[in-house]
């Protein structure tokens, strides 16, 4: 009971604080939480350190729990990727740096899966990608969603690289977003269903540039089918850290 109370909690106000419910420089007292959400302070407390660690919130002495700004959030957190998607502004502007970002990462990861990825999970890719085409063709999105998570997962994982290998949770958030706000098609194209059959055949039989190129035509695919949604969504400009003044 305290775990899911502890979920409920986080989900709650990570959601105001990212639907904009709740401000950045607004300030919320421990005891408030606890009575508005009916929860103990060890939960409320607990949900807290949670989102600082997301950099939504921090602790003030003798001010309280205050709302940080966007430019403090870890955009890479799964917590924050789904709130974001979930919300009713800004979702475009998340699915084109999520889609961005993507199509950077996983054309490398498969380029690098190509030279380093082990045996079993070559196997396993291809396997996962004939059900998916299978799958595909019968419309079952649902199932298609699940092996579609799995078979980025792998593509990541057997790169090599750690780094892109954490990349997997949150790449799975943009995978359920894109098929709960219906931003798939009925059925995924034919095309698509062969490029990840071509990506596992270029892995396994150790051709890179195939790997990459294959990779990069699904996510070309993939921007082609999504970009609408941010069409109207102005992008975000986060200026760098400035160094620290030189002395002397």
């Amino acid at each position: 009971m305290s775990s899911r109370l502890h979920s409920l909690v986080i989900e709650s106000l990570g959601r105001r604080i990212v639907s904009g419910e709740l401000k950045a420089g607004d300030t919320m007292l421990s005891e408030q939480l606890e009575t508005e959400l009916n929860v103990s302070r060890s939960v409320a407390r607990e949900a807290v350190r949670v989102l600082q660690s997301l950099g939504l919130v921090e602790t003030v002495k003798r001010v309280g729990i205050r709302v940080l700004p966007e430019t403090s959030w870890n955009v890479f957190d799964p917590y924050l990727v789904r709130w974001r998607l979930a919300a009713k502004t800004g979702k475009g502007a998340q699915l084109r740096s999520l889609t961005e970002l993507r199509s950077a990462v996983e054309p490398a990861a498969a380029e690098l899966a190509a030279q380093y990825a082990p045996e079993d999970m070559a196997a396993e890719l291809m396997a996962v990608a004939a059900k998916m085409r299978a799958v595909g063709r019968a419309g079952d999105l649902q199932q298609f969603l699940e092996l579609d998570i799995h078979y980025h997962a792998l593509v990541l994982a057997a790169s090599g690289n750690e780094m892109f290998g954490q990349m997997q949770s949150m790449i799975a958030e943009v995978l359920r977003g894109r098929t709960d706000y219906g931003l798939m098609p009925s059925r995924p194209h034919e095309e698509a269903l062969q490029w990840h059959v071509d990506v596992a055949n270029a892995i396994q039989a150790g051709n890179a540039d195939a790997a990459r190129e294959a990779m990069d035509q699904i996510m070309r695919r993939t921007k082609s089918e999504v970009e609408s949604v941010w069409s109207d969504e102005p992008r975000i400009f986060t200026p760098p850290e400035r160094p620290g003044a030189v002395e002397g």
